[in-house]
């Protein structure tokens, strides 16, 4: 597949397009006096990340940003997300902010706006000054505070100027994969840990939210990831563990910002573990956001597991996969924006604010043919435009990723973008998907 089946025109008038990325991801971690982060530690500990990779250069987009943009203005984009490093703007964390950090995020601004892309941000994208990871990081209640604390700092320099702003991506990730399943720093393996980093995540996700509605922001959202949980078969054992999956991965932290409650099936292993008096912070989390974020990317089969809960087991699925080994599943996508409308978030906009897939790239006589990612984004639009039909109010589509990057603990072999980088070189490409999205955007 070499171009996409559907053009702008097949979208509502107001329906924006746009690209994301995130700071420790592309911008190189060791420019502008950034501290350090508990991602840089986790990543120099042998076997936590392939080949020991770090973010210390990464696409070195701290030096590129103008050139990148220039990119993604030229695709036809109405949008650009990106995220804002912690670390960057407060070295320890919490006290003086970096000048060099937030002029930075300043200069990215206004060269969005330039360029006539609005300005997506997301606070926190998962690289954590290591100092706070010192005090227990997402463990620690304090985490509330501090993260008002750098929402302050960096919105106060840049709110006047977001489109939109979203404090927190993907807080399963923030909590279960880098808790209980150790895949992301810091790297724990706790059920304590985790119940508690899962509560918390939410807690500064609250606290954010009302440090920007202090600062007279608005179009403030939520962003939250998606697996949809397939059962193996028709079994009461399968079934259950299925629903296990759901609640934990997908229902656990929308229930949480919508409704005030967390699933029973997650809080059957989790609720012993949580922090006295959690069900108080309910009133702060659950702050009035402007739009819901949807990122998603595949499906789980999902069968039982007799040892210790949550009792579940991913198992392999028939269906054809992306390089990071995930099912091509575009009806989950269908699936989430119709349910998480019907179930929590109402008329709210929804935004599908990651989509995309890995796919071992290669330049070819300087050009690169990707016909499974032009193949991927266009089921997954058509999804989309389905949802619309059907009355879910979806708002917008980011596709994951500008640019091939660093892929977390994966290094640098899983290339996302739409963009080619020559990791040794630097040198960027646009793939044949750039090409195509450009011509469906502005033909």
């Amino acid at each position: 597949m070499d171009h996409f089946t559907f053009t702008r025109k097949d979208f509502p008038t107001h329906f924006l397009f746009g690209s994301a990325t995130s700071s420790y991801q592309i911008e190189g971690h060791g420019f502008g006096g950034a501290g350090p982060t508990h991602w840089d530690s986790f990543a120099v500990t042998p076997g936590n990340v392939v080949r020991a990779e770090n973010g210390e250069i990464a696409c070195d987009h701290y030096h590129h940003f103008e050139a990148d943009l220039d990119l993604a203005a030229a695709a036809g984009l109405d949008c650009y997300r990106f995220s804002t490093s912690w670390a960057r703007v407060l070295p320890e964390g919490t006290g003086t902010p970096n000048p060099e950090g937030l002029d930075f995020y300043d200069r990215l601004t206004d060269a969005m706006l330039e360029r006539g892309l609005k300005p997506c941000a997301t606070l926190y994208h998962w690289e954590l000054p290591q100092p706070l990871a010192d005090l227990g990081g997402w463990r620690n209640r304090d985490i509330g505070n501090w993260f008002a604390e750098f929402t302050e700092v960096i919105m106060g320099r840049i709110g006047d100027r977001m489109y939109s702003v979203a404090p927190i991506n993907e807080p399963w990730c923030v909590g279960w994969l880098s808790h209980f399943l150790g895949h992301h720093a810091p790297g724990l393996r706790d059920i304590r840990a985790t119940a508690r980093a899962m509560h918390h995540v939410l807690l500064a996700h609250g606290r954010a939210i009302e440090v920007m509605r202090g600062l007279g922001m608005d179009n403030l959202g939520a962003v939250f990831n998606f697996e949809w949980a397939t059962p193996v078969d028709d079994s009461a054992a399968a079934q259950a563990a299925a629903e296990t999956y759901d609640a934990i991965y997908n229902r656990f932290f929308l229930g949480g910002v919508f409704k005030g409650a967390y699933p029973e099936p997650a809080l059957k292993g989790l609720e012993p573990h949580l922090p006295k008096g959690w069900q108080e912070d309910f009133k702060t989390i659950t702050q009035p956001v402007d739009w819901c974020g949807l990122n998603y990317y595949t499906r789980k089969v999902i069968g039982a597991d007799d040892g210790p809960w949550p009792h579940y087991a991913e198992l392999d699925g028939p269906l054809p996969k992306t390089q990071m080994g995930w099912e091509i599943y575009p009806d989950g996508l269908y699936q989430f924006l119709t349910r998480t409308a019907a179930d929590y978030t109402g008329d709210l906009p929804l935004i599908v604010t990651e989509n995309g897939m890995a796919n071992p790239d290669v330049i070819t006589g300087g050009r690169v043919p990707d016909p499974e990612r032009i193949a991927y984004v266009d089921a997954h639009l058509a999804r989309v435009r389905r949802a619309i039909a059907d009355g879910v109010p979806v708002q917008g589509y980011f596709l994951w990723s500008l640019m091939d990057n660093y892929e977390w603990a994966l290094g640098y072999e899983k290339r996302f973008g739409m963009v080619h980088v020559d990791f040794d070189t630097l040198v960027r490409t646009p793939k044949a998907s750039y090409y195509a999205l450009k011509e469906a955007l502005t033909g």
